[in-house]
């Protein structure tokens, strides 16, 4: 089931997306459109992103038929790119913001503040002023301070208690050391929002970013019934908000996921009346849909190992290895040195190290590596590069991570 010729037309004309360049790539011509990319760059050889706004468009069709019961709202902090927030507005995604310049360019692209979830449990109180200005009227807490600055700056906000996870050892970036209550004190949390005549509308959780555990959510879930019935309990209106946070990922394991928070919505909630539930992907719609090209650099033989620079690093783009733990591959492209062969394909390799562009030796991207000969103004092409990567980097030693240029293309969904 692919997207349909209105939704790519929506996505087109969507802010942040209409007026820039768009490329319709052929079967399999990712490839291709880099090296015409990079050939028209041969002057420059600045580091450059491709987002894929088919990808974007198959992920979001494939969230709607596997969790159909699920709001998303689009983390955007796992990556800013107007792009991909204007396509995902415009195919009816909803947005999770954690400051007050997240908040401002959704807002900026025509988005609804009710589309709007301020998902920061501990928030500057100029930032809840913002809030209160602009109608973001739903926010996350979990603690009683937090409590005072919404009863003094933002008091008709609706809340969600955020509770910690009984187990995010699965995730690849863990939350709970930072967030969330305690099952021990949700209850005077709870007491104190009725004492501030504040309205909680429901409870939030997250198992953590890049989770593995899948089982985590039932847990999840069934730790969020409980506080449900807590509220229940202690007369206070009935919950009428579910969220069921992030962690998802755009591999097989979706689907593993997808079924594990069906079946724990329906043992811990079924057919609940009234309740709205939501969630906070990010890394799901943003990882596979950008991939990076650098250039490399510089060049060192010592024996068999081979030791580049590309233009991008761990203080840019490759945050992601440090701070997300992620795993990076590669695809060389000689396109300077073998125009002929530039995929390099049946070529001898080497042992190889590639640096990043700074004078810091741990700007090291990639150790142990097989890479066929590649030269100076070669290229190195980096697919998944879209969850926490220029979103997190610097402009540590100069080098701007900023500065890196998105071009658009548009792929055919499979």
């Amino acid at each position: 089931m692919g997207s349909s010729p209105n939704s790519l037309q929506l996505v087109l004309d969507a802010p942040g997306v209409r007026g820039r360049r768009v490329t319709a790539l052929t079967k399999d011509g990712s490839t291709e459109f880099m090296q015409s990319m990079i050939f028209e760059k041969r002057e420059v050889k600045e580091p450059f992103y491709v987002l894929d706004l088919g990808v974007v468009m198959s992920l979001h069709d494939k969230w709607t038929r596997s969790l159909p019961m699920v709001r998303p709202f689009y983390a955007v902090k796992c990556n800013p790119e107007p792009a991909l927030l204007g396509a995902l507005a415009a195919l009816g995604s909803n947005f999770d913001c954690a400051s007050r310049a997240e908040i401002e360019s959704v807002l900026s692209l025509g988005v609804s503040p009710d589309r709007i979830v301020y998902a920061n449990p501990c928030k500057a109180e100029s930032h809840i002023k913002y809030a209160a200005s602009v109608g973001v009227n739903l926010t996350t807490f979990d603690s009683r301070e937090e409590l005072d600055k919404i009863r003094d700056w933002h008091p008709g906000c609706a809340l969600l208690l955020r509770v910690k996870p009984h187990d995010d050892s699965g995730a690849r970036c863990p939350l709970g050391p930072k967030y969330g209550a305690l099952p021990e004190e949700v209850e005077p949390l709870l007491q104190a929002a009725q004492e501030a005549r504040l309205n909680v509308a429901g409870v939030s959780f997250h198992i953590g970013s890049g989770a593995t555990n899948t089982n985590a959510y039932q847990g999840a879930i069934a730790a969020a019934k409980t506080v449900f019935d807590t509220a229940a309990r202690l007369g206070l209106p009935k919950f009428q908000v579910l969220n069921i946070g992030g962690g998802f990922t755009a591999d097989p394991q979706f689907d593993e996921a997808a079924s594990a928070v069906k079946d724990a919505l329906q043992t811990y909630f079924p057919n609940e009346r009234g309740l709205t539930i939501i969630s906070e992907p990010g890394r799901f719609f943003a990882e596979s849909a950008f991939t990076l090209a650098t250039t490399i650099i510089g060049k060192r033989i010592r024996g068999d190992l081979r030791e580049y620079w590309i233009n991008d690093g761990i203080y840019g783009s490759m945050n992601c290895i440090l701070y997300d733990h992620a795993t990076v591959t590669c695809m060389p492209l000689a396109c300077t040195s073998n125009r002929a062969n530039p995929i390099c394909k049946g070529l001898w390799t080497h042992n190889s190290t590639v640096f990043g562009p700074t004078c810091d030796a741990l700007d090291t991207v990639l150790t142990g590596h097989q890479l066929p000969e590649l030269h100076v103004s070669d290229w190195l092409v980096f697919p998944n590069m879209g969850a926490y990567t220029a979103a997190a980097g610097s402009s540590f030693n100069g080098f701007n991570t900023a500065a890196i240029l998105n071009h658009l293309v548009y792929s055919n969904p499979r």
